[in-house]
This record gives C-alpha cells, sequence and structure tokens, in this order.
C-alpha cells in the first residue's frame, strides 16, 4: 500500500471514488465534466486543492482532498479536509489513520496548527474515527445556498 500525492492519470478512479462517497453520504454526484474540472483545481497553473490518494495493488481505495484556508477568528491559516474516503472493506486496518498524518505533515510545512473538516451526523463510524484520532467535534449547522 502506498500514500502519495495524486497524478492525472489517477483521475478516473479518484471521480469513481468520489462517487462512492456521495452515496454513502447520500448526496447526490454529478459526474459530467469532472474529470477536468478536478485536473484544473488539483494539477493545474494555481491549484486550490491536494489530493492524496491510497493506492494498493494499482488499485486507488481511497483519497483525502485538503486545502489552505485562513480564519478571521484565528487570524491564521489552517487546513480543511474536505474529503476523507476509503473503500467499506479497508476500514478499520489504520489506513485512515496513515492519510490523517499525511495531512498533518502537509500542515506543518505549511505553517498550519489545526485541521479542521465536517461528516454528517449519521456517520458514526467516521465519528467515532475522528474522536479516536483526538478530533474535537463543534457543533454547528452546515447551510448551502446554490447560486
Amino acid at each position: 500500500m502506498d500514500i502519495r500525492f495524486a497524478e492525472k492519470k489517477d483521475l478516473p478512479q479518484i471521480i469513481e471514488l468520489c462517487k462512492e462517497h456521495a452515496e454513502y453520504e447520500k448526496a447526490k454526484y454529478e459526474q459530467e465534466n469532472k474529470a477536468n474540472l478536478l485536473s484544473a483545481f488539483i494539477f493545474g497553473q494555481n491549484p486550490s486543492l491536494k489530493c492524496l490518494i491510497v493506492e494498493q495493488d494499482n488499485s486507488i481505495i481511497g483519497y483525502a482532498t485538503f486545502m489552505k484556508q485562513f480564519s478571521t477568528w484565528d487570524a491564521d491559516f489552517y487546513i480543511y479536509l474536505d474529503c476523507l474516503f476509503l473503500k467499506a472493506n479497508t476500514r478499520g486496518q489504520g489506513i485512515g489513520t496513515r492519510l490523517i498524518e499525511k495531512v498533518e505533515q502537509y500542515a506543518k510545512v505549511e505553517n498550519c496548527k489545526i485541521i479542521q473538516w465536517q461528516t454528517p451526523d449519521f456517520n458514526k463510524k467516521a465519528i467515532d474515527f475522528y474522536k479516536k484520532i483526538g478530533g474535537v467535534s463543534k457543533t454547528k449547522e452546515r447551510f448551502c445556498l446554490e447560486i
């Protein structure tokens, strides 16, 4: 098993995992033009998204995407973990912990002291995992405004 930053050749498998992730979280997922869009954000001239993948036997079994953001309250930057997803048959093997450790390493390089993320309240396994690694929950409602 190898955890590394994604390459363009990984996009088809990443998109499939994104679809699985959306289904798991009971969300809709539109695949149209995803390869072009993700390619621009991950590999473009000014990439705004980092993507780590977990590869095993030439198959991508998980991914984590994250970006550097700013907190006005803290007057400092932090890392926002947008997605962390593993195929169901690979969960509970320490892979998620290793992914988080890689994100922590990146955060340190970027001089960020905090990583933030969210998960649906029905995702009890993820919540238990995040508590196990030392994550602290902040109760907030998430809102979306479609434009």
